[in-house]
């Protein structure tokens, strides 16, 4: 008897329904879709930590996911609300020392610097704009000073006020996570069960995904807290609220080619014209040689090994992600990169008599 898999016109119709039916189960989650994504994501991080409870209450399932659920709050939502608190308080004292120093004079010190009436008066002579003045570039420095910490007001009475989305989303996060830490070994069986794959590929399918999904929150979130930390540091010994600027250092982060340098070339380049040349060439240093290393060396080793994924494929995936998804493109991209490339290696291997034929014929 033959083992091929006959497929008669009953079956088209089952499959066509099958497929109708889980495109509109697909419309009905999609607004929920991040939620479920960074609950299975957690999940992986997560299940060392749940695996510890489920020996400690093997006959507890339910309350071993709830501890897991309860430990991951913890490790989340409380350092959120102590950094977010930080944060506010160290940017509007920033804002207001930043007005106070143009207010009083500290703007029109930096235009009076050797070095930016060269470059003012070559970019006058050369470029095809219309004369830049001192004047004008100090009153947009004062404006945005002014308004700076009325923005950052303004963003986190939004973030305050966004408070209830996000709660919601964190606790359905919270909700799919439970099960899925719960029913984990079930959850497995049945994708295995319904997969059209030998077992071999459904190993090599599954443990793909889960490589690249824990790979992409490693290699993405802890080098943008690791750059985060170590800009701080600089940021603060160089004399700038170091908790505010090294938030804005790990977001920069996430930022393709520019990324932190967004934020300590210009704090540097304010250093060098107020005078603080050594400060400011410690800056630079530091920035280029730990913050700069940080990224160059811990997100290719955290993310290396992907289903053969070079450093190339890494940053487009990237790139594409964020572009396509927002921030969580971040884990995505990687993602939909890996996964085919293993379909693509799974495609090699099933058809690779077919293709040797081809390459000799």
């Amino acid at each position: 008897m033959s083992d091929k898999l006959k497929i008669v016109p009953s079956h088209w119709v089952l499959i066509i329904a099958l497929l109708a039916s889980a495109f509109a189960c697909y419309l009905l989650v999609a607004p929920y879709m991040n939620s479920i994504v960074m609950a299975f994501i957690i999940s992986l991080l997560m299940f060392p930590i749940h695996q510890w409870f489920e020996k400690k209450l093997p006959n507890h399932p339910n309350v071993s996911s709830l501890l897991s659920c309860i430990v991951l709050t913890f490790i989340i939502v409380i350092p959120l609300m102590f950094v977010f608190t930080a944060i506010v308080q160290q940017g509007s004292l920033f804002s207001q020392n930043a007005y106070q120093w143009v207010t009083h004079g500290g703007i029109q010190t930096i235009f009076e610097h050797p070095f930016v009436v060269k470059a003012l008066s070559l970019a006058n002579t050369y470029l095809p704009f219309d004369e830049i003045r001192p004047e004008d570039i100090a009153q947009k420095i004062a404006q945005f000073a002014t308004s700076f910490g009325t923005n950052l007001v303004g963003v986190s009475a939004k973030i305050l006020g966004d408070a209830t989305n996000f709660l919601m989303s964190f606790f359905l996060m919270l909700f799919v996570l439970f099960f899925l830490l719960r029913d984990h070994d079930k959850i497995i069986s049945a994708i295995r069960h319904i997969l059209p794959l030998s077992r071999s590929q459904e190993d090599k399918l599954l443990d793909e995904i889960e490589k690249v999904s824990k790979s992409a929150v490693m290699g993405s979130f802890l080098t943008a807290i690791a750059q985060g930390f170590a800009g701080g540091i600089g940021m603060w010994l160089a004399g700038f609220p170091g908790l505010f600027w090294g938030t804005m250092m790990g977001f920069a982060s996430f930022i393709p080619v520019v990324g932190t340098a967004l934020i300590w070339i210009p704090a540097a380049l304010y250093l060098f014209l107020i005078g603080d040349i050594t400060w400011a060439i410690f800056l630079t240093v530091w920035s280029v040689a730990i913050v700069g290393s940080i990224d160059n060396v811990l997100r290719p080793l955290l993310m290396q090994g992907s289903a053969g994924m070079n450093t190339l494929m890494i940053f487009f995936s990237l790139l594409g992600g964020i572009h396509l998804f927002g921030l969580i493109g971040l884990i995505y991209g990687p993602l939909i990169f890996a996964i085919t490339m293993v379909l693509f290696n799974m495609y090699e291997e099933e058809f690779k008599d077919f293709l040797d034929k081809q390459d000799n014929s």
